[in-house]
């Protein structure tokens, strides 16, 4: 027998009181085996989930707290792994670069010994000789810009972030520029170009002084304005064209394109310098057109290959066949993007054994 629950309300405080409350009507059977009505309201209902919740949140929040972990995730920095520094390889291409100054210091010294005099050879027709008159002192004029140019590529260098990278190629392309020099001038000797030249007395068979002239050429640079380099025969190809050629292109292809006026700048130092060498009549006009040709040639072609990832692996780059390929790749094998024009101090501080050594990483917390 259902029973029925009947509310009496009187006043407004009991009106107001019923609603605010659900009634929510339950059944359920006495021992005796009377049906008894249990009034419950949902608020009470609320309430009682609402601890439940509260001491499920509160257990998983302690236990959470009681095993904390901090776990690491690693956020790698996308530029610096593809443009690795790796100085070691740097050291091997300036080992390489200063082996073949050395050999071409000794070639040098060897071709000098073949040089035909110029009474019983006399210099070769030039066409840019027979317009131009000699200026005797051009010559200085263009080891000046060489040396110019030299300085602004170094204080360049050493300002730039990717340094190591730009300084192991500079190093392989001026080792391998003089090494082919070295071929040239060995296997074809040229008089002199002018009759106003002055060469060294040949020593022949004299190893000593052969030796002391090897240790003055490279004591002075090989510059004529130190009077390092009275020795003839390295005609073909010329080496402060190469110099004035090469340092340029380094200086623009890692300076910033705006930097116009930089460029042209050194673009007329560059031109001026090879010009004078010519109107000084130091230099056949083959040997800077080859020069020329050979050292521009050489620069676009690795840095062509260095900046466009796929012909690295390309079967049909036609430039992997040159001998130099394998040496190409052991130093351009991690340069996976080209190297951006960006700049820093050549010295951090602190210096890195002073920074905190502690690793950062992200601690993952609940809520």
């Amino acid at each position: 027998m259902a029973a029925m629950a009947t509310t009496h309300l009187r006043g407004e405080g009991d009106f107001a009181d019923v609603l605010n409350m659900s009634v929510v009507e339950d059944n359920c059977k006495l021992p005796n085996g009377l049906e008894h009505t249990i009034l419950t309201t949902v608020e009470e209902d609320r309430k009682a989930k609402r601890t439940k919740r509260g001491g499920l949140s509160l257990c998983l929040r302690k236990s959470i707290q009681k095993h904390r972990d901090y776990i690491k995730i690693p956020v790698p920095d996308s530029k610096n792994n593809r443009l690795p520094l790796e100085w070691w390889k740097t050291g091997i291409a300036f080992v390489y670069a200063a082996f073949n100054l050395l050999l071409t210091t000794v070639m040098i010294t060897v071709v000098h010994e073949r040089v035909p005099d110029k009474e019983s050879s006399p210099p070769l027709p030039d066409k840019f000789f027979d317009y131009v008159d000699r200026v005797p002192w051009a010559f200085s004029v263009a080891e000046i810009n060489g040396m110019v140019l030299v300085g602004l590529w170094f204080m360049q260098w050493l300002f730039l972030r990717y340094k190591a990278i730009a300084g192991r190629r500079f190093f392989f392309l001026m080792g391998t520029l003089y090494l082919y020099r070295c071929i040239t001038m060995y296997i074809t000797t040229l008089p002199v170009p002018g009759m106003h030249m002055t060469c060294a007395p040949k020593v022949y068979g004299d190893s000593q002084a052969k030796v002391h002239r090897i240790l003055q050429l490279i004591s002075g640079g090989g510059l004529s304005m130190t009077s390092s380099n009275l020795m003839c025969g390295d005609f073909l190809y010329s080496g402060h064209t190469v110099m004035l050629t090469l340092t340029y292109l380094f200086i623009k292809e890692y300076s910033p394109r705006s930097f116009w006026w930089y460029h042209l700048i050194c673009w007329l130092l560059s031109a001026v310098g090879v010009v004078c060498i010519l109107v000084a009549h130091e230099h056949y006009s083959v040997d800077v057109v080859v020069a020329y040709f050979i050292t521009s040639r050489l620069f676009w072609w690795y840095h062509t290959m260095a900046n466009v990832q796929e012909l690295k692996s390309s079967s049909h780059n036609y430039l992997m066949n040159t001998w130099w390929n394998p040496i190409f790749s052991f130093f351009e094998k991690n340069v996976q993007t080209q190297v951006p024009c960006t700049f820093s101090w050549p010295i951090s501080w602190p210096p890195s054994c002073f920074k905190n050594s502690c690793k950062r990483y992200t601690m993952v917390q609940s809520p």
